[in-house]
């Protein structure tokens, strides 16, 4: 199976440099493939493809106008070409935007591929460090281990300053047996804004917190801010603070998200869940809930809870997005149209029984994905 693992990275002086000449290469190469294509199609209505500008990459560019790309590896530059190809896939398919070009105040990374019968890439666990293509043991804190190979690494630059290395690791074990659906070792999640999870047997999960402290802290130094010059040093050390600021807040979020989908998929006897397939894109942008959908990490606690499932052999079935999970009676099955989204409790007007809406919904969730 494959799995990930983050760790955090503490280059020196040099090894700084070497990564921000690739995060450089790569987002040069990356705007040049994306400024080509647009250029082509709209000169010669032509689609350049991804093996054609590849070529050109080599022919013409490295050679001709840029041949400092010949410093950093080979593999992360021909790895920017593929995250651009992938970004249009992701726009035709409907789930992205149209690729914009990066720029380099943002969040800088690459990636880059191991190759076959070499060992560019390792963890050396004794001596605390990480190789990369260019780059040599890097300092590393290795909260975990891992016994595998390792088939791809992801660094990455955060707007703090701060660098973390991402590992794909083959362990070489086979995925388990999914489990056999069983109605009573099954359960319905229904997520909200109201509770953050509510199961169909009646457990109510809560929602990360949210830490006030740090919003406060970062409210105060955006006003700072703003009488600072910017791209002056002060005014670069107070972005800093408050990217750190929000990336603490984030990083608290996901970690109590991780807790829950751990539960779910290791200590709950449930063998199979049933979920909805939220519009996150839409819930955004209503008016006074989208901090809320926006703080509540839906689009992870989903992503977790399917990966987690898959390494624990548990089956997580997807309901339609648009059934009428929160206005259907689980009792008799009629379909209330007159309940609004602020109604956190209703009775229904054929048998009388008066339900919990998120508990209601969580049911018919269930119900809906064992039919």
């Amino acid at each position: 199976m494959l799995r990930a693992y983050k760790y955090r990275i503490y280059p020196t002086a040099e090894q700084k440099v070497m990564l921000a000449k690739t995060f450089g290469c790569c987002r040069y190469v990356y705007n040049w493939a994306l400024e080509l294509k647009e250029r082509t199609w709209k000169e010669e209505s032509k689609s350049l493809g991804k093996n054609e500008i590849k070529r050109l990459l080599v022919s013409k560019l490295k050679h001709e106008k840029a041949d400092w790309l010949n410093e950093v590896s080979d593999g992360a530059i021909n790895y920017a070409i593929d995250n651009l190809f992938d970004a249009y896939d992701r726009y035709f398919k409907g789930l992205a935007n149209m690729p914009r070009f990066h720029a380099k105040e943002t969040r800088q990374s690459f990636r880059d591929r191991r190759k076959l019968n070499r060992r560019n890439i390792r963890a050396n666990f004794k001596e605390s460090t990480i190789t990369i293509p260019k780059v040599k043991n890097i300092p590393c804190v290795f909260h975990r281990k891992f016994d595998g190979y390792i088939k791809q690494v992801h660094v990455e630059l955060t707007a703090s300053g701060k660098y973390f290395a991402s590992l794909l690791v083959e362990d070489g074990k086979p995925e388990p047996e999914l489990h056999p659906i069983n109605p009573e070792l099954t359960l319905g999640i229904d997520t909200g804004v109201h509770n953050y999870a509510t199961l169909s047997d009646g457990t109510v999960l809560n929602a990360p917190p949210e830490n006030k402290k740090v919003l406060r802290k970062i409210k105060k130094l955006q006003r700072k801010l703003e009488r600072r010059q910017k791209g002056s040093n002060n005014y670069e050390e107070i972005r800093r603070k408050i990217a750190g600021l929000y990336e603490k807040d984030k990083m608290k979020r996901h970690n109590h998200v991780h807790k829950i989908t751990h539960d779910l998929a290791y200590k709950n006897q449930a063998t199979t869940f049933c979920v909805e397939s939220l519009d996150i894109k839409s819930m955004v942008h209503e008016k006074f809930i989208s901090r809320s959908i926006r703080d509540s990490y839906f689009q992870g606690f989903y992503r977790q809870l399917a990966y987690k499932c898959k390494w624990n052999g548990k089956r997580l079935i997807k309901i339609g997005r648009w059934e009428p999970s929160s206005k259907t009676c689980s009792k008799c099955g009629y379909v209330n149209e007159s309940v609004i989204w602020g109604d956190y409790e209703w009775e229904c007007p054929v048998c009388k029984t008066i339900h919990d809406r998120d508990l209601n919904a969580a049911i018919n969730i269930k119900n809906i994905g064992l039919g």
